[in-house]
C-alpha cells in the first residue's frame, strides 16, 4: 500500500520560528507538528507551534524561499589533535570565521594578565619570579610603589577569575558567563550572516546542553580522532624544544646576575 507523501513546509523538519526569530535551523519535533495551507509543520517546542498558530503569514515563504542561515561547524578533538590547523583550512575555504575558543578566552583577561596562562603555557614562565640565592639582597631593591604596581595589574575581577580557573584548572564556566560569550556568535554581526567554525567548543557534556537549552544548533559536529603516538610524536619534538631553551636562558639569566652582583661588590 502506497503511503501518501507528507508535504511538508518551507523549511522541511526544521522549526519555522527558530529560523525566523535566532536564524537558527533547529530541528522541529513531530508532537509539535502543525498544519497550515496542506503543508506540514514541526516546532522546536509547543510554545513556537502556539506562536507560528496565531500568525502563520509571519514565518513562511512568499514571493521567495526563505533564506537559510550560514555554516556553523563545531570542530571536536583532544589537545593535539589538529583542530586548529583544519579549522584555518576550512574557514579561509569557505570563507567563514574561525573561532579558537580558549585562545578567544585568552584574550579576555591577558590585557591583566600581560601573558597567556594554562598548564601549556605555565613552562615558559615558571622561573620568572624565582630569585637565584646570591641576589636575595638585591631583591630588597624593588621599591614599594613597584611591587603595589606589579600586584594592580593581575586583580581580575570575579569573571576574569572564573575564566583564569578554567584554563589553568579546567573549572567548568557558569551559564551566566557562557552568555555573555557564546549567542553572539550566532545572534551578532558579522558572525549572523557569514558563518563560523567553533574550534575546541563545546568542551563538556555541560557546554553541549547549554548549546542546546539555548536553541544554539551548529549544522556541523566534527570530531577528530587521533592515535596517542601521532599526538606523542606531534607535540614531544617543540616541547623538548622549548624545554631546552629555557634551559639555555636560565643558565644566561643566572650567569648575568652573578656578574651583576660582582660588579656591585667592587
Amino acid at each position: 500500500i502506497k503511503q501518501k507523501k507528507r508535504l511538508m513546509g518551507d523549511t522541511k523538519h526544521f522549526c519555522p520560528v527558530s529560523l525566523k526569530e535566532n536564524f537558527v535551523l533547529y530541528p522541529g519535533l513531530q508532537e509539535n507538528a502543525a498544519k497550515y495551507k496542506e503543508k506540514i509543520y514541526y516546532f522546536s517546542t509547543s510554545e513556537y507551534r502556539k506562536k507560528f498558530l496565531k500568525n502563520p503569514e509571519e514565518y513562511v515563504a512568499h514571493n521567495e524561499p526563505l533564506q537559510a542561515p550560514p555554516l556553523r561547524v563545531c570542530l571536536l578533538g583532544i589537545h593535539g589533535a589538529g583542530k586548529t590547523t583544519c579549522a584555518r583550512q576550512i574557514a579561509d575555504k569557505l570563507g567563514i570565521f574561525h573561532i579558537q575558543f580558549e585562545e578567544y578566552l585568552q584574550e579576555l583577561i591577558l590585557p591583566k594578565t600581560k601573558r597567556k596562562v594554562g598548564p601549556s603555557f605555565d613552562e615558559d614562565h615558571e622561573d620568572d619570579d624565582k630569585i637565584p640565592e646570591e641576589l636575595q639582597d638585591l631583591s630588597q631593591t624593588m621599591t614599594k610603589t613597584e611591587t603595589e604596581k606589579s600586584k594592580q595589574e593581575v586583580e581580575l575581577t570575579n569573571e576574569e577569575e572564573v575564566i583564569k580557573a578554567n584554563l589553568v584548572d579546567n573549572m567548568e564556566l557558569p551559564p551566566k558567563l557562557l552568555d555573555k560569550i557564546v549567542p553572539d556568535w550566532w545572534k551578532k554581526e558579522p558572525f549572523r550572516s557569514t558563518g563560523f567554525i567553533l574550534d575546541g567548543f563545546p568542551r563538556t557534556s555541560d557546554e553541549a546542553r547549554y548549546l542546546s537549552e539555548q536553541g544554539l544548533c551548529p549544522d556541523v559536529v566534527v570530531y577528530i580522532q587521533v592515535e596517542e603516538d601521532d599526538i606523542l610524536n606531534r607535540l614531544f619534538p617543540p616541547r623538548l624544544k622549548k624545554w631546552k631553551d629555557r634551559q639555555r636562558k636560565k643558565k644566561e639569566y643566572k650567569k648575568k646576575m652573578k656578574e651583576l652582583k660582582a660588579k656591585k661588590r667592587v
